[in-house]
């Protein structure tokens, strides 16, 4: 139940407050006085679009924010907090700011959340009706939601279930259809996988191997002339040749013996004789290391490099397809064998699914089959009870009927097509709502439709935006009375301008608008006593002060009395 709302800034109210509170609170007003401001405020609290243009003039900001009598322990509080609020008690608060730039700001307990947030508690506390409802009312779908509401707790137990059923067989459905569609794409990628990775295991890359065989390649194509720079360092550094005798070798040693055959004479010369020793130990290993490097070379390099070639150019063709790069190639074998384990798998896919579709749509059939049998079994109810609501409103003579028939497809909703049928008077054809109803039937078929279904579908509270457009006389006054009546188990809170509505509310509030000739401005009132009166008998006759008005506002209320007692 919402206990207040407080308004600032928005459309021409500068700021207002309105105490709410449980039962039947009817609002009204001058036209243009700022009542359609106070919708707004509760549809932002609600999570509905905000717009920057609804901000009054030469304001930053409009504010609004509402006091809500929530259950501590229910599913609203628990989203409260999910959503990192908390309550005061069982009081829970609900805030909007809207920006002259169209930023947007929502609080719930206290803690900013996402507008996404309100949207969600409010769909759980608050259920608006306004004349765009009684256009949407013309509609298949909010037919059907009207039915399945008053169907109650049995219908969204199943619906609940069908549901789950149902998006699971879609989206199996929709990978059956894929895989089937596809089936010979993928054969043939499976087919051109397979020559791939069984050209790829034939030729057994090894990474890097592409990188030694061009360093082979290179040594293989230059063997002659590293033969011939080996052998030529070699006789250098020590001559095999009995004529050669100044390779480096035999002029180490000759140096050493010359510096041995005076090293007597002077100490100096003994270390270096031994370093002439030691450099004669290096350039001997040096010279068995290059006639070690001779013996190596391939005394048949071209047959080698011809085999080296052959390789290099068979692992090149393969990165050209696979690749570009070799390692590239070998990553293709490893990620296309995943692939093609996962293409292999089709066909135990494709008959694994196919049985979960069939069994689920086996089962969509007969949850669809229970739904149905529901809804026909309430429509009948809800067509008995709304048609004697509708005799009260001063429709004595006309019946609604609410058929369920077969679609020709399964939906989320299950199989059936949900229409009300209104026929307004004896001797009329039935016919839809969205045809040939006028603004003030519809108003009471939707209200009547509401009341019938609060007591097998309670909501806390209801708003009702002028709901009783072209209705007036006695149909004005059973509309009154069935809003006081749906107010006995929830909380009502309509904008009207007919005093006959007003005249059976609990809490009446008016809208005062003022004007100091530049800027208009609104706040709203508590009436009681006389102002009440006076505000009655302004709706009656435009006159707050006429004597007739009066009586006949006094005579109203009395009559509103009489009812609630």
């Amino acid at each position: 139940m919402i206990e207040e709302i407080s308004i600032r800034n928005l459309g021409v109210i500068g700021e207002a407050r309105l105490p709410l509170g449980p039962g039947f609170t009817a609002l009204t007003g001058e036209t243009g006085a700022g009542k359609t401001m106070v919708v707004t405020a509760l549809g932002l609290l609600l999570g509905e679009r905000a717009d920057s243009a609804a901000i009054r003039s030469g304001s930053s900001q409009a504010v609004v924010e509402g006091r809500w009598l929530i259950d501590g322990d229910g599913a609203v509080a628990d989203r409260v907090r999910d959503a990192g609020g908390d309550l005061d008690g069982s009081e829970l608060i609900l805030g909007r700011s809207v920006s002259q730039e169209g930023r947007s700001r929502a609080v719930v307990g206290g803690r900013s959340a996402p507008i996404g947030v309100l949207n969600e508690i409010g769909q759980q506390l608050v259920v608006v009706h306004g004349q765009s409802d009684q256009v949407r009312l013309r509609s298949a779908t909010a037919q059907r939601e009207a039915l399945d509401r008053f169907s109650g707790v049995e219908l969204a137990s199943i619906l609940d279930d069908y549901q789950t059923v149902y998006r699971r067989w879609q989206v199996n459905q929709g990978e059956l259809d894929v895989l089937v569609a596809e089936r010979d794409r993928r054969s043939r990628e499976a087919e051109d996988l397979r020559i791939a990775m069984e050209e790829i295991e034939a030729a057994a890359p090894r990474r890097g191997e592409d990188e030694e065989l061009a360093e082979r390649a290179d040594r293989l194509t230059n063997l002659e002339d590293l033969r011939l720079a080996a052998a030529q360092a070699h006789d250098i550094l020590s001559s095999e040749s009995a004529d050669e005798a100044h390779d480096v070798l035999a002029l180490l040693t000759t140096a050493r013996r010359q510096l041995e055959r005076v090293a007597d004479h002077d100490a100096a010369l003994g270390p270096i004789a031994e370093a002439i020793t030691a450099a004669s130990f290096a350039v001997s290993e040096i010279s068995a290391q290059l006639s070690s490097y001779l013996s190596n070379l391939d005394a048949d390099g071209g047959r080698e490099l011809e085999s080296v070639q052959e390789r290099r150019a068979e692992l090149a063709a393969l990165a050209r397809k696979y690749g570009p790069t070799l390692d590239e190639t070998i990553d293709y074998l490893d990620s296309g064998s995943g692939r093609l384990l996962e293409l292999d798998n089709d066909s135990s896919r494709i008959d694994s699914l196919r049985a979960e579709v069939d069994a689920d749509r086996a089962r969509v059939i007969d949850l669809g089959a229970k739904l149905s049998e529901v809804r026909r079994a309430n429509a009948i109810r809800l067509s008995e009870r709304v048609t004697a609501e509708l005799a009260a409103l001063a429709m004595a003579n006309a019946t609604v009927t609410v058929t369920v028939e077969d679609r020709p497809d399964y939906a989320l909703s299950g199989k059936d097509q949900v229409t009300i049928l209104l026929r307004p008077h004896s001797g009329a054809e039935p016919r839809p709502l969205g045809k040939g109803a006028s603004g003030g039937e519809l108003s009471r078929v939707m209200l009547a439709i509401e009341v019938v279904i609060a007591g097998s579908d309670p909501v806390p509270t209801f708003i009702f935006d002028e709901v009783d457009a072209g209705v007036g006389g006695a149909s004005a006054i059973e509309i009154g009375r069935r809003l006081a009546r749906l107010s006995r188990t929830a909380q009502v809170i309509v904008v009207t301008h007919l005093a006959q509505v007003a005249a059976f509310a609990t809490n009446h509030l008016r809208v005062l608008k003022d004007s100091d000739g530049a800027v208009t401005a609104s706040s709203v009132h508590q009436l009681n006593g006389s102002e009440r009166v006076s505000e009655m008998a302004r709706l009656l006759s435009g006159l707050p002060d006429s004597e007739s008005g009066l009586t006949h506002a006094r005579e109203l209320i009395e009559t509103a009395r009489a009812f609630d007692a």
